[in-house]
């Protein structure tokens, strides 16, 4: 054999090994993620003939499967669509999947690691694959009171057990109808889909824990829980006033009303929602131990990758005019509801933050429990006695506060409220976070246009009453 013939030969032979190796390597290691990829039209069309396992709110599917008539043979279906849809997300042929139906695929689809024997099983004698069934902690009566309290206003909802993490609702408005997604007529699906994406008012966004926006007032719960952290009291005296000149800027901050004088306590500042008050503590701690706090509470980490939420944030590197304004729930503070919940349950459940979960356990087609999620504690904000003197603080809030519309006979409810600035051309974002003792339930509600002047938002006109509305479907 002549040397040309032979260094073919070779280089043949290194192309072939190199493409056993490969073939080798994608059979162990990828095969899940090529399977599990969106654009795996061959996955998609089988997947989309199964018998998907249901997704349900208490024994009440919100998600299901019916046999029908055609060659995908089981259409997907949202009993109760809008009213569930952030939280079950949607499953289309042409445009994949979301939220649930996205995270929990495997389990639904009966392709999950502890689904092999049953698949076995099924495939020795011949029956038709069942997907496994996702349980959610969702409650119905605080979901429909969420949906229904913010009615055609944009916003969201978050209500969880603060002493588990249990979410108990998650709304976002306006919804989407899922079912159109869901169809087998492509050609409508299309149109719908163009029809949801196009819309400026962004129906398929997950308000509640997808995006994130400046917090406001209810901020001051975090500085709060840092200045106790420092060492202060609810009684601490820290300067107030009128108006406050942000340090090195010509830039004046002003309150709402009047907060009581020029010097009053940590607790009068928080119940009068004193923003130059505020701003001057945030300044004295510094954005370090704010940083610090607010991390404590879940800024900066991803919770609840079930339906892909975002981490909220608190800015790097901030002077002290911008840490006066982050103080207060401005300048560069962002936050999900999802987040401004978890504050409200951390002091609830005195200084612990418990991890938030949707899915509470996943049971196979034959009942067996595939997975069961136990509480889990994700962090110690602040210290129990700390965490009891911000709890009366919220309680003064909303007996003789700006959160009086969030009154329940016989129940304690502590609250805050808050309104933040967003584009300058529209009305503030109105928000309220509170937690009750009888249910153990914190809530946070965000009204993105609310129509309504800073006074009126800063007072709870909107979102405190929908919390409350929540609470008491609860009870």
């Amino acid at each position: 054999m002549n040397g040309p013939i032979r260094k073919v030969s070779v280089l043949v032979m290194v192309m072939f090994l190199a493409l056993m190796v490969n073939m080798s390597y994608s059979y162990v290691f990828r095969t899940e993620s090529l399977r599990s990829d969106p654009n795996n039209r061959r996955v998609r069309d089988a997947e989309f003939g199964t018998d998907r396992g249901d997704i349900l709110v208490g024994n009440t599917p919100v998600a299901t499967s019916s046999a029908v008539n055609d060659r995908y043979q089981f259409q997907r279906k949202y009993p109760q669509g809008t009213l569930y849809a952030p939280v079950t997300g949607y499953f289309s042929f042409m445009y994949g999947s979301s939220a649930l139906e996205q995270s929990q695929n495997q389990a639904l689809t009966g392709q999950s690691d502890a689904q092999f024997l049953q698949r076995m099983v099924d495939t020795a004698t011949g029956k038709t694959p069942v997907g496994a069934t996702v349980q959610t902690t969702l409650d119905a009566r605080a979901q429909r009171a969420a949906y229904s309290a913010l009615g055609d206003r944009p916003g969201a909802v978050v209500a969880m057990d603060y002493s588990t993490g249990a979410v108990l609702a998650m709304v976002s408005t306006p919804s989407y109808d899922p079912n159109q997604l869901a169809s087998h007529d492509l050609t409508a699906s299309q149109k719908a889909w163009s029809s949801l994406t196009n819309n400026s008012d962004q129906p398929m966004l997950n308000r509640s824990a997808k995006n994130v926006y400046p917090p406001g007032s209810t901020f001051k719960l975090v500085t709060s829980a840092a200045a106790l952290t420092d060492g202060m009291s609810s009684s601490s005296m820290i300067p107030a006033g009128k108006s406050y000149r942000l340090p090195n800027s010509t830039a004046v901050i002003n309150n709402a009303d009047d907060c009581g004088g020029s010097s009053i306590t940590l607790a009068q500042a928080l119940k009068t929602s004193c923003n130059t008050a505020y701003a001057q503590l945030g300044v004295r701690l510094g954005d370090d131990k704010i940083r610090a706090q607010a991390q404590k509470f879940g800024f900066g980490a991803t919770q609840l990758a079930d339906i892909g939420a975002v981490a909220s944030r608190f800015p790097a590197n901030p002077d002290a005019a911008q840490t006066a304004m982050s103080a207060i729930g401005q300048f560069e503070v962002a936050a999900t509801p999802l987040q401004m919940c978890m504050v409200a349950a951390g002091v609830a459940n005195d200084g612990v933050v418990m991890e938030p979960y949707i899915v509470s356990q996943v049971r196979g087609a034959d009942l067996n429990v595939l997975s069961n999620h136990n509480p889990r504690q994700l962090s110690v904000a602040m210290s129990a006695t700390d965490a009891r003197q911000l709890q009366q603080m919220m309680v003064g809030v909303v007996q003789g506060g700006t959160g009086t519309r969030a009154q329940i006979s016989g129940v304690t409810v502590g609250g805050k409220t808050g309104t933040a600035r967003s584009d300058g051309k529209r009305p503030p974002y109105a928000w309220f976070v509170a937690w009750a003792n009888d249910p153990k339930v914190a809530v946070a509600v965000f009204v993105q246009d609310s129509g309504a002047t800073t006074a009126e938002t800063s007072g709870g006109r909107f979102a405190g009453p929908i919390a409350k509305r929540v609470i008491e479907a609860l009870r």
